[in-house]
């Protein structure tokens, strides 16, 4: 009975900063690929803050779900549907490329900040009912954005960081790396089952994080304090 009053105070602290993180790290892309020309996106109604439009119901609910129970509210991971990108329909395809990709993780990392601002009012309702429950969403939306951001970023097709290499590399290199995009995913799951995706990102992750509190005045030991009391 414990384990579930805690799985269910996990995914109530979680539920909101993980459905605007994903639904506006989608958004962007379809936004910025119709500011370059591909409206894609926009004619499938994918440029919305409407997160319904996003979800994927194993990606979105039943495996960060499943991680939560089976981790005691620990790790989080999941997915959305991909918004629809035609990159042969953008002005200028290698170089808009980047901009696109880059939205996603653009905007989680605004979210984060955010998030930020969020915990840093917190802190101020001293014996407010309301201070333990924005202290702990703050947290937990800093932390999976930050996250977010970092494992899009790895550069590695389809992931955004692979766009982004493809974009920025000689046509020859680049099509030697957008090659590897059927295995993307394959490969993306062998790195978190052997746990060498935990050992390449978590540095990073906590470099950030210890960045993003220390602009609102939280240390990375409070942070995480925070999350581990979810």
């Amino acid at each position: 009975m414990e384990s579930f009053d805690q799985l269910v105070r996990a995914v109530s602290i979680f539920a909101i900063p993980v459905l605007f993180a994903i639904t506006l790290h989608e958004a962007a892309h379809g936004y910025v690929a119709r500011y370059f020309g591909d409206y894609t996106a926009a004619a499938q109604g994918r440029i919305s803050l409407n997160p319904l439009r996003h979800i994927d119901p194993i990606g979105t609910i039943l495996v960060p779900i499943g991680l939560l129970a089976l981790s005691g509210g620990n790790f989080l991971f999941g997915w959305a549907k991909p918004v629809p990108v035609n990159f042969s329909a953008l002005r200028h395809p290698k170089q808009d490329m980047l901009w696109v990709a880059a939205a996603g993780p653009g905007s989680n990392l605004l979210q984060a900040l955010i998030w930020g601002v969020v915990l840093r009012v917190a802190m101020l309702l001293d014996g407010n009912a309301l201070q333990e429950p924005m202290l702990l969403m703050a947290a937990a939306g800093i932390v999976v954005n930050l996250v977010l951001m970092v494992l899009n970023l790895l550069p590695l097709p389809p992931l955004d960081g692979g766009r982004i290499l493809v974009s920025l590399l000689p046509d020859r290199q680049a099509l030697q790396v957008a090659r590897v995009e059927p295995f993307g995913l394959l490969i993306l799951i062998v790195l978190l089952v052997t746990g060498l995706l935990g050992a390449l990102l978590w540095p990073l992750i906590a470099g950030l994080a210890s960045v993003v509190g220390g602009l609102f005045g939280v240390s990375l030991q409070q942070l995480f304090g925070l999350l581990s009391a979810i």
